[in-house]
């Protein structure tokens, strides 16, 4: 699966989903890096066929209101330590692959994965 992690989710995350063989840019590795507009990132998520994995809510109200991103993955932990984060969302990865390919939309709290319709 190809992903693209906006600027508030770790490069580590990045570097651990290419490790698992998916295709993974950060934010940080685009022309404008931590800078880069939404709007860039939603191109090159179209463009690339990219779930745009995020922890703001810019992306899902896009989604929502103009179907872009096709399908962002929302990380909703609240403030959470990498490792901690990374214990969550290793685990759920399956899932969530699996959701995404029939479902635009997906969040990940701490507890759970949500799927909405």
């Amino acid at each position: 699966m190809n992903f693209i992690i906006d600027a508030q989710l770790p490069r580590r995350l990045a570097h651990i989903l290419q490790q698992l063989g998916h295709d993974t840019v950060h934010a940080i590795n685009l022309p404008k890096g931590n800078t880069t507009p939404d709007g860039q990132i939603l191109d090159v998520s179209e463009q690339e066929q990219r779930v745009v994995t995020t922890k703001g809510a810019d992306f899902v109200d896009s989604h929502l209101l103009t179907g872009q991103p096709a399908k962002p993955l929302l990380i909703s932990t609240g403030n959470i330590s990498n490792p901690a984060l990374e214990a969550i969302i290793l685990p759920a990865l399956p899932q969530i692959m699996m959701v995404l390919t029939a479902q635009s939309y997906v969040e990940l709290t701490r507890t759970r994965l949500i799927i909405h319709a």
